[in-house]
C-alpha cells in the first residue's frame, strides 16, 4: 500500500497479511496515491457511515456528501462524508475511491467561519479551504507534505454522488499447521532506476519490488544485511521484482510467509549456507526507567500488525511486538542489527517521530530514496535515541553481542522465467 508518494513525500506502509514496507520515492507526481485499495494498518480501518445528506440546512452547514478529484498526474476521485457528531461539532470519513475506496476515520473536521480544515493523521494528511457563500463548494488544499496540492470538493446529491467500491473482504488467515510453498514464482530484474523498495503480501499474492538477496534472505531470517556473511558482491547490488502464488488458501502468518520465501531461495537462487556466531555491532532496545509509554493493542488474535511510515521519521506501528519492532527496525531503518532486550510480550501500538540521520534508511540506496539532512528548526523532531525514550519510554544504543550469521556456501543468479 502506498498511502503518499511524490517526488517530495516517501513512505512505507503495512500490507494485509503481516507487516509490510515500501520506501517509494516517486520521481513524478502521477505516482502519487493517497490510500490503498486493499489494505490498511490493523485497527485503522474505518467504519462506514450512513450516507450524510446532501442538503445543508443552512449554506454554512457541512454535513453532507463532499467529493472532488485530486490531480496529480492522474485523477483520484476523494468523497468525503460529513455528519454531525454528538456534541454539535462535526465528524467524517474519508474515501479514495479510485484507490478501492478504503474508509477511514477522520481524526477531525473543524468548521470556523468559512474556513474549514480537515485532518487524517493515519496519512498524516489535511486539507484546507473556504466554503463558498452559497454551501455548494469548498475551494482548498490536500496536503501530506511541504507541498499542498489543489482540491476542489463539492457538494454532492443523490444523482451526482460517486458510487464507491465494495471492499474486497478479509482473507482468513491459513491454517496454523500448513507448510506452504510458491506453487509459482516468476522473478525478474527490476525496471532500472524506477524508485520504491519493499515486499509483501496482497490478497493471494506475494510480490517485491527492486529488492536484492540480501533483502530476501534478511526477511526470509529475521536477519540484518551484515549478518549475512560471504556473500558475493552481486547479493547486495542485482534488484529483483518477484510474484509468487502460494499452493496453500489463506493469509499466511509472518513465519509462514518466511518459510515459503526460504524454499524460493533454494529452490531458484539455489542458496546454501551454514550457521555459525559472531560478535557483532549491534542495537539493543531496553526499557528506560519507569513504565512504557506504549498503548497495548486492542487487535484480535488473528489481525495483521502493521509497520509504516507517513514520512520518513514519522513511524506508525500497530499490533506488533517488541521483537517485531526490533526486526522491522533492522530490516528498514538502521544500519546494524537491532536486539530486542526489554523483556516485554504484549502487542502495542504507538507513533514514533524523529529527525532521521544519514546512517539510517540505507537498506534502500540505489532506489531513489535520500535521507534530508538533519535542521536546525526550533520545531524539528528531536534524534532516534531522543525520541524513543521519550516518546516511547525506551532505550535504544549500541552494543556488543555475540550473534547468529549464515555464512554464504553457495548461489547462483536466478534463471529466465
Amino acid at each position: 500500500m502506498l498511502i503518499a508518494v511524490s517526488s517530495r513525500i516517501r513512505q512505507l506502509s503495512a500490507f494485509r497479511g503481516f507487516a509490510f514496507i515500501i520506501l517509494a520515492a516517486a520521481m513524478h507526481a502521477s505516482h502519487l496515491n493517497i490510500v490503498s485499495a486493499q489494505t490498511s494498518p490493523a485497527n485503522a480501518q474505518a467504519v462506514p457511515v450512513a450516507p450524510a445528506q446532501t442538503s445543508p440546512a443552512s449554506p454554512n452547514d457541512i454535513a453532507g456528501t463532499w467529493q472532488g478529484t485530486l490531480h496529480a498526474g492522474q485523477d483520484l476521485r476523494t468523497v468525503v462524508k460529513i455528519t454531525k457528531d454528538d456534541k454539535g461539532g462535526y465528524k467524517g470519513v474519508f474515501y479514495s475511491i479510485d484507490q478501492g475506496g478504503q474508509p477511514l476515520n477522520l481524526d477531525s473536521v473543524t468548521l470556523t467561519g468559512q474556513n474549514i480544515k480537515i485532518s487524517l493523521k493515519l496519512v498524516g494528511g489535511t486539507f484546507q479551504g473556504n466554503l463558498s457563500a452559497d454551501g455548494k463548494t469548498i475551494d482548498g488544499s490536500w496536503s501530506q507534505g511541504p507541498n499542498p496540492l489543489p482540491l476542489v470538493l463539492t457538494r454532492a446529491t443523490p444523482e451526482t454522488e460517486w458510487a464507491i467500491p465494495t471492499p474486497p473482504p478479509p482473507v482468513p488467515p491459513m491454517a496454523e499447521n500448513a507448510d506452504p510453498s510458491f506453487e509459482v514464482a516468476t522473478i525478474k530484474p527490476s525496471v532500472p532506476n524506477r524508485p520504491g523498495k519493499g515486499f509483501g503480501f496482497r490478497a493471494d499474492r506475494f510480490r517485491t519490488i527492486n529488492t536484492n538477496l540480501n533483502d530476501l534472505i534478511a526477511f526470509a531470517y529475521g536477519l540484518h544485511a551484515k549478518q549475512i556473511v560471504g556473500a558475493p558482491d552481486w547479493f547486495g547490488v542485482d534488484l529483483y521484482d518477484i510474484e509468487a502464488k502460494p499452493d496453500t488458501e489463506g493469509r499466511p502468518s509472518q513465519k509462514q510467509m518466511a518459510l515459503m520465501v526460504q524454499k524460493l531461495l533454494a529452490d531458484r537462487f539455489k542458496l546454501t549456507f551454514h550457521h555459525d556466531k559472531k560478535e557483532l555491532a549491534v542495537y539493543v532496545i531496553t526499557v528506560a526507567s519507569g513504565e512504557p509509554k506504549m498503548r497495548k493493542s486492542g487487535a484480535g488474535p488473528t489481525d495483521p500488525p502493521a509497520f509504516f511510515f507517513r514520512q520518513l521519521g514519522d513511524l506508525v506501528v500497530r499490533n506488533q511486538t517488541m521483537t517485531d519492532f526490533a526486526t522491522w527496525m533492522q530490516s528498514g531503518v538502521m544500519d546494524r542489527p537491532v536486539v530486542d532486550q526489554t523483556g516485554l510480550t504484549g502487542r502495542y501500538d504507538f507513533e514514533l517521530k524523529w529527525t532521521p540521520d544519514e546512517s539510517q534508511f540505507g537498506q534502500f540506496r540505489g532506489t531513489g530514496v535520500t535521507v534530508q539532512p538533519p535542521t536546525d528548526e526550533a520545531n524539528a523532531a528531536p534524534g532516534l535515541y531522543t525520541a524513543i525514550q521519550e516518546q516511547l519510554g525506551l532505550k535504544m544504543g549500541p552494543a556488543k553481542v555475540p550473534d547468529d550469521v549464515i555464512v554464504i556456501d553457495h548461489a547462483e543468479k536466478p534463471t529466465p522465467n
